[in-house]
């Protein structure tokens, strides 16, 4: 059935509501805008679905969202996992409160028991609560940081990660045999309830959670100490770290945490950035304004599903706050764990520091220095919770902490996803105790630079969005594949990865190993002089990402290098497009 078919299946058909049946006639005459909307379905990936919300297969609606539901619905029930359970939770966005009723009351149909959020909620504690359950899976309804248009549809398995091989698979065949939207089951939620199938829940899950989190304290005897001298800046970006973020502050025992008015409620219009982005210069605009005013120590945005954390901290002059990039924050959080565990003698033999291949190469230096082993992972953090339940399975390795490049960190084993109120707990109290022995968080940045190196890191992308540019994405990557470069800026390429075909060609000699990762659409070159670039689709919006990073002998050698090969590489992207 071509998209014009699908369109007027959806218009006429008697499954589908009176305001789908509204929203598509209002575009009966933009050809372009239907073709978008029904030219495929909207892909349930690895990790679930996200989109644009809207009427449409190609859109998150509740008709995409049930389907997928009921996919994952018949291979719980496949898995013999129905008495198990589901938790739901969902963010600030616009719908979604409306997807998780529909993804849960599908469940419910299905004889699942849906543990199901009474208001929003950070993933990270969505994580916790699928391991706390003891549930056989988790859904999160969130876009994370995407624009306000977009909602999406994460889904768990019973560790709390985000699905891996082989259930990410099994799941996306389930999801792919329903063929007809209509197979998807759904039930009154009132009988739902009274059934005991749909359990709302809250305050005890965010009573344990919060308690997991206290247990990842190193110093309180520091927080003690210094907290009343601590002014700290907080804004949730209108998403869910707000109250979660505020409690476990003030529990620890900060008393001066500004909280970004503007920003502070929820909100799925998102309307003081354009972007819900920590990682954006604008969502910081205002925080940077209050913490001018009030004098503040550190700056901390949270996006809205809390999961992604965006750093500042004060420099030297009065005004001047130094912009942490992901690798930075998750650098600095990583040296203060591992090394207070080393100070503590807590630190394992066989201990690891996780990272994805990404992320910067800082981390390899700071897990030798510490005589801990580094292990990278694909890109996405559930490749971090698939390494850590394989050191409980196998008893080997202990999880020391992980973080990826994209302002994602988990300190601890409570949950299995990125953590951002975990991370702004641990940055504060970073805070106190390098206050208490005479230093800032950039005094340590500095430190750290000067002991393993000037390395710098950079992301950019290009959106191509549309049917079209998904296919130039496609294209592009295809030719580099073809075409191995044996130079980029006037780099060497000393190996080039192909996590696609599974291969490590050595360019020097021609020797093609494995990657021992599993397969993705990924290209990784490594460069002389320690520097590196990275090429991959992004998994969840219409860009072509690409990754580099270099060391310097110094800030401004290394700010330079990186300039330099981060310019090179949007121009070479460009002319292949």
């Amino acid at each position: 059935m071509n998209y014009k078919e699908l369109y007027n299946q959806w218009i006429t058909g008697s499954y589908f509501d009176e305001e789908t049946k509204a929203e598509l006639e209002a575009i009966k005459d933009d050809e372009k805008e239907i073709e978008d909307r029904f030219y495929k379905e909207l892909e349930f990936g690895t990790a679930g679905l996200r989109g644009v919300i809207g009427a449409g297969t190609n859109r998150m609606n509740v008709y995409t969202v049930r389907k997928a539901t009921q996919g994952l619905a018949n291979y719980i029930i496949q898995m013999k996992g129905q008495d198990r359970g589901v938790a739901i939770a969902y963010d600030s966005r616009h719908m979604s409160p409306e997807f998780a009723d529909e993804a849960a009351l599908c469940l419910n149909a299905n004889g699942i028991k849906a543990y199901v959020f009474d208001s929003l909620r950070p993933t990270p504690e969505l994580s916790f609560a699928v391991r706390e359950l003891h549930c056989i899976a988790g859904i999160n309804v969130t876009a994370s940081h995407n624009p306000a248009e977009y909602n999406g549809y994460k889904v768990y398995w019973e560790d709390g990660a985000q699905i891996t091989p082989p259930h990410d698979v099994n799941i996306m065949e389930a999801v792919s045999a329903i063929t007809d939207f209509a197979d998807a089951k759904t039930m009154n939620k009132e009988a739902a309830v009274n059934s005991g199938l749909y359990v709302p829940i809250g305050k005890e899950i965010d009573d344990k959670y919060i308690g997991e989190l206290k247990k990842q304290v190193k110093h309180q005897d520091a927080i003690d100490a210094v907290q009343k001298d601590i002014k700290i800046v907080y804004t949730p970006l209108h998403g869910t770290g707000n109250i979660p973020v505020r409690r476990v502050l003030k529990e620890l025992g900060f008393e001066n945490v500004y909280v970004v008015k503007e920003q502070e409620l929820p909100d799925g219009a998102f309307p003081t950035v354009s972007y819900p982005n920590p990682e954006s210069e604008e969502a910081f605009e205002l925080a940077v304004k209050l913490g001018n005013e009030i004098g503040a120590d550190i700056l901390l945005a949270t996006d809205p599903d809390a999961d992604r954390l965006g750093v500042y901290v004060r420099g030297e002059k009065p005004g001047e706050y130094h912009v942490l990039t992901g690798n930075m924050s998750g650098c600095l959080l990583a040296e203060y764990e591992i090394s207070q565990m080393k100070a503590a003698g807590t630190l394992p033999e066989d201990g690891a520091l996780i990272k994805t291949i990404v992320t910067t190469n800082l981390a390899n230096d700071i897990a030798a220095y510490y005589n801990i082993e580094l292990i990278e992972v694909l890109t996405g953090f559930k490749y971090i919770g698939e390494k850590i339940l394989e050191f409980e399975k196998t008893g080997k390795r202990h999880y020391c902490f992980g973080f990826e490049e994209s302002y994602g960190c988990l300190i601890g084993t409570y949950a299995r996803d990125k953590d951002a109120v975990a991370a702004t707990m641990a940055l504060c109290e970073a805070v106190a105790y390098y206050k208490t022995q005479g230093m800032s968080l950039w005094d340590k940045m500095k430190e750290m630079y000067d002991r393993y190196g000037y390395w710098m890191d950079g992301v950019q992308s290009i959106t191509l969005k549309g049917k079209e540019g998904i296919e130039k994405i496609q294209n592009t990557i295809d030719k580099l594949r073809a075409d191995v470069p044996t130079e980029i800026a006037g780099y060497k390429v000393l190996s080039a990865r192909d996590y696609k075909l599974d291969t490590v060609k050595n360019m020097t000699t021609g020797e093609v190993t494995t990657t021992g990762l599993p397969k993705s659409n990924v290209l990784y070159y490594d460069l002389e002089g320690g520097a590196w670039v990275c090429v991959r689709p992004s998994g969840t919006e219409p860009k072509l990402k690409f990754y580099y990073g270099v060391k310097g002998s110094d800030f401004d050698d290394a700010e330079a290098k990186e300039k330099e090969l981060g310019q090179y590489m949007i121009h070479m992207v460009n002319s292949m497009l």
